[in-house]
């Protein structure tokens, strides 16, 4: 029975830690946490109105990410990107991800490019919703999966690490604008060119997507502090 409650307890813990990973992720979207600035796992403890603990465990997860990193007795400051950083990873993803696209246009099966499109059709549901951690998901896993039917999982790990560094920018600005679905679209556009086995043009589709995320990001929003609201816990 001891064994049992420690199991249970373990259990909440986790997805604790998890609620925690998933709403400070919604707060560096949204840009109530900012990048360069260092905050304390204790402080945002008590605007999530939880322990240290399960904020400290989801910050190191975030951290793994590339999305935050460690300050020695201080904290966790959000990662923040130059603008030669932005330009830097995405002149490697398009030498990567262009070619690559073109290579399985060219040898992947219908049947396995056929199965991308829930995911595609998922990015677009996400923006309709305004769901940017949705959004995030399902372009992750879109894009990896699509690069992931050239058979090389190292090329994956580094475009998924990339994808890490720089995948906040410019979301919500996107959002508020009311270009996020039109942004969303271009996946059901590259999936319908890769079926259709037009492999230069689903490589100029991606060319032209990775240009179009690269121009948002030089766009970020700049909200006043004064009208960002507080942070909150928010559940799945």
């Amino acid at each position: 029975m001891a064994e049992l409650k420690s199991r249970t307890l373990i259990s909440v813990q986790e997805r604790l830690r998890d609620q925690v990973a998933h709403a400070l992720r919604a707060a560096l979207i949204s840009g109530e946490l900012r990048p360069g600035v260092v905050y304390s796992a204790p402080a945002l403890a008590a605007d999530f109105g939880v322990s240290a603990t399960p904020v400290r465990e989801a910050m190191l997860d975030l951290a793994r990410e590339g999305l935050v990193e460690a300050v020695r007795n201080k904290g966790f400051r959000v990662t923040e990107l130059t603008e030669r950083d932005l330009d830097d990873y995405t002149e490697i993803r398009a030498l990567i991800e262009v070619p690559t696209v073109g290579r399985v246009t060219r040898t992947a099966s219908k049947d396995q490019l056929e199965r991308l499109r829930p995911q595609a059709e998922a990015i677009v549901a996400a923006a309709r919703k305004h769901d940017l951690i949705g959004y995030l998901e399902a372009d992750r896993q879109f894009h990896l999966d699509l690069l992931g039917l050239a058979g090389n999982a190292r090329l994956v790990e580094v475009v998924g690490d990339l994808r890490k560094r720089s995948r906040l920018y410019g979301l919500t600005r996107l959002d508020e604008q009311g270009q996020l679905v039109s942004s969303a679209v271009e996946h059901v556009e590259l999936l319908d060119l890769m079926l259709g086995g037009d492999a230069e043009a689903a490589e100029a589709c991606m060319t032209r997507h990775l240009s179009h995320v690269r121009s948002l990001w030089a766009g970020q929003d700049e909200t006043a502090e004064s009208e960002r609201p507080a942070l909150r816990l928010r559940a799945r």
